[in-house]
């Protein structure tokens, strides 16, 4: 039995000559794989360019317990993400977030929460003229609240090591490696207060903007180990100014 979901791709892989794999974060569903037929004649072309990375689509699945790849019919996009796909900047940040999504998000459980603030975040992408450069930084700090790795920021304080193994600010150094110093710490305090209204508002050189995606990237790694190794990132450190 066929059912309407909503969806966001994450990852459209070559499968072999006839299909693809895409990987699909659905609103009822979690995270499902879906073949998807290839070929040269219109129609392909049309739900090739309906499968790009974070398009948001409408279709309808035939799930079935147990399987890793299921089938769909009528898939149709739901927002036109032309804004991402026709500037270099909104693109290279698209790649970076469907490649971290891909890597962090494996649960094939309903999770609304989530999804609604991925599906948000694209429309936000897609629609914003100011703070581009800033929006990744945005996105992986307030994803981490959905994750449930958000770093505690009611446990800071000036002069705290913060522990990022455990998300929180601490008077002592904590015993592991993996901190930062009082003079790194607030850091994150200042990306708690970034908000989708207030990205132009800071202002950040390349170095350091490439400073903070390093950090946000491995307070990911120390709590999803499947996130391992991005390629994206290393665009975006030499992208924005």
């Amino acid at each position: 039995m066929f059912e309407k979901l909503n969806g966001i791709v994450l990852h459209v892989l070559r499968y072999s000559d006839k299909n693809s794999i895409a990987h699909i974060l659905t609103d009822r569903c979690g995270r499902m794989a879906f073949l998807v037929p290839q070929g040269a004649t219109k129609g392909a072309r049309m739900r090739n360019a309906i499968f790009m990375p974070l398009s948001v689509i409408e279709f309808e699945a035939k799930v079935l317990p147990g399987r890793e790849l299921h089938t769909f019919r009528d898939a149709r996009s739901i927002s036109s993400l032309a804004g991402i796909y026709c500037d270099p900047a909104k693109n290279a940040i698209a790649m970076f977030i469907s490649e971290l999504l891909t890597k962090s998000i494996q649960e094939s459980e309903e999770n609304i929460p989530l999804f609604r603030f991925i599906k948000a975040s694209v429309e936000l992408l897609n629609e914003i003229d100011t703070g581009i450069a800033n929006f990744h930084i945005w996105f992986l700090y307030n994803l981490g609240a959905f994750l449930g790795i958000q770093p505690d920021i009611e446990t800071y304080r000036d002069g705290y090591w913060f522990d990022m193994s455990n998300g929180i600010f601490t008077r002592e150094r904590p015993l592991h490696s993996h901190s930062l110093t009082p003079a790194e710490a607030p850091v994150i305090l200042l990306l708690s207060r970034m908000t989708s209204h207030n990205l132009h508002h800071f202002k950040f050189s390349r170095v350091q903007r490439g400073e903070i995606l390093d950090i946000a990237l491995n307070y990911y790694r120390l709590h999803n180990s499947m996130i391992g190794v991005l390629r994206s990132p290393e665009i975006l450190k030499q992208l924005f100014v």
